[in-house]
C-alpha cells in the first residue's frame, strides 16, 4: 500500500494525541528516572515506537517514506515536543 500524505497526517494526529496523553500522565506521576531529560527521552522513544507501529499497520515504515514525508514527520515531531515541554516547564 502506498502511504498518502493524508494517511500520514491521520497517523501523526493519532500519535500526537497519544503522546500528549502519555506526557500528561508522565508529568503528573513523575515516575521516570533522569528527571525532565529522562521524560523527554522516554516520550520521544514512545513517539517513534507508536509511529512505526501505525505505519506498519499500513504496510509501511519510516524507512519507506519519501524524503518530503520524512520531513513532515520530523517537523511535526519537533512541534509536538516543543509544545509539550513549553507547557510543562511553566
Amino acid at each position: 500500500m502506498v502511504l498518502t500524505q493524508k494517511n500520514l497526517e491521520d497517523i501523526l494526529g493519532f500519535v500526537e494525541k497519544s503522546i500528549n496523553n502519555l506526557a500528561k500522565e508522565t508529568f503528573e506521576n513523575l515516575e521516570i528516572e533522569g528527571g525532565i531529560k529522562g521524560m523527554e527521552n522516554f516520550l520521544q522513544n514512545q513517539f517513534d515506537v507508536r509511529l512505526e507501529n501505525l505505519l506498519g499497520a499500513k504496510n509501511s515504515s519510516i524507512h519507506h517514506l519519501e524524503s518530503q514525508m520524512k520531513n513532515i514527520v520530523i517537523q511535526r515531531k519537533q512541534n509536538i515536543f516543543e509544545e509539550i515541554f513549553n507547557q510543562y516547564k511553566n
